[in-house]
């Protein structure tokens, strides 16, 4: 229950063009892609409603390659960078990367939904720094953040003259409204770039393709010195079964999101029945689940459960940069129930003693 992939099929069609590459010797180097801004362009707005004009979509090997690219074009070594924790755990290896350190600004748990903190974004503005790395949707928490909230976050951008990179990967694997960033008017366009994926949708990550969007001369001017080299190492399977999942899947996501939610159910029922002490959160994206275990008060959780339940699960503390959220554990659900049910009732032979 680690790793973000699932345990789902692959759509037919991206399969079967996969095949078709192969059987024609179509496995050399990637070239122009013609195809895949359209592409992009019409399944965001027929899902939600974003117009992206004729701004460019630009090729990266993956959104983490990209935001380091980003983050090398726009910070120097030694800057902070704002981060929301907890955060997907790579976001701290490409900070790493490029030798900037994280200034958290940490969620706040609103009732049972995890949520920004906008006026400790704003002070980390005022301090000086000038850079976001926003998830939306958060991973791993699940929160699908507002059309409201991340107006106020462009706002925000603008006034201190900062830029967001929103890392919007999961988006698709929405049930509720989701608001790409620069659909929100042109303090979002003049101060934000946006970096996504079909690989964690669509559940081809390791074919390695992923897109930068920008809709603004400003961020043009800034993005028009990303490495050559950043097109010529996607993979030529992973951009065409982009083009394809775009095209030709928006079927798969919303049988895929039911499901999710079927097994997000399902997840709910096994802990109430099993590890009644868990905290469970509210959550509207993704198929990873946040889990709180500190009333079982287990200390290093997440290596007990690997070792003596035999479930692996991602360490909450891995979501920081300074080891909170020892307590809690990402549990990935999309599976079969069965193993669901396994997974929990291992944990629960641990915990519940």
């Amino acid at each position: 229950m680690h790793v973000a992939e699932m345990d789902f099929d692959v759509a037919k069609e991206i399969r079967n063009h996969i095949v078709q590459m192969t059987q024609n010797s179509d496995l050399g180097y990637l070239g122009p892609i013609p195809e895949l801004a359209p592409a992009f362009s019409s399944y965001a707005k027929s899902r939600w409603n974003w117009d992206l004009g004729q701004n460019p979509v630009r090729m990266a090997t993956d959104v983490g390659v990209a935001a380091v690219e980003i983050l090398r074009l726009t910070t120097k070594p030694g800057d902070r960078v704002l981060i929301c924790s907890p955060v997907y755990s790579s976001f701290f290896l490409w900070l790493k990367e490029t030798k900037v350190f994280p200034h958290d600004v940490p969620l706040r748990l609103v009732g049972q939904r995890w949520q920004l903190d906008l006026e400790g974004i704003e002070k980390a503005f005022q301090s000086g720094v000038k850079v976001f790395l926003m998830c939306s949707p958060q991973n791993p928490v699940g929160t699908v953040h507002t059309k409201e909230e991340l107006t106020t976050v462009a706002l925000l951008a603008e006034k201190y003259g900062a830029l967001v990179i929103s890392d919007e990967i999961h988006a698709p694997l929405s049930w509720t409204q989701y608001t790409p960033f620069l659909s929100l008017g042109s303090a979002a366009e003049n101060h934000g770039v946006t970096i996504t994926s079909t690989s964690k949708a669509w559940n081809t990550a390791g074919l390695k393709s992923a897109i930068v969007v920008s809709q603004s001369e400003k961020i043009d001017s800034v993005l028009i010195d990303f490495p050559e080299s950043m097109h010529w190492r996607a993979s030529i399977l992973g951009a065409f079964s982009m083009v394809i999942a775009y095209q030709q899947c928006s079927y798969w996501i919303d049988e895929t999101v039911e499901r999710i939610k079927e097994n997000l159910t399902f997840l709910r029922f096994e802990l109430e029945k099993q590890l009644p002490k868990a905290k469970f959160f509210d959550m509207s994206a993704t198929y990873l689940a946040w889990l709180d275990l500190s009333a079982y008060g287990v200390d290093n959780v997440q290596s007990r459960l690997l070792n003596d339940a035999k479930v692996a699960l991602v360490a909450g503390s891995d979501h920081s940069s300074d080891g909170k959220y020892s307590d809690f554990v990402r549990f990935n659900f999309a599976t079969s129930q069965t193993r669901i049910a396994e997974a929990v009732r291992r944990m629960a032979s641990v915990l519940e003693v």
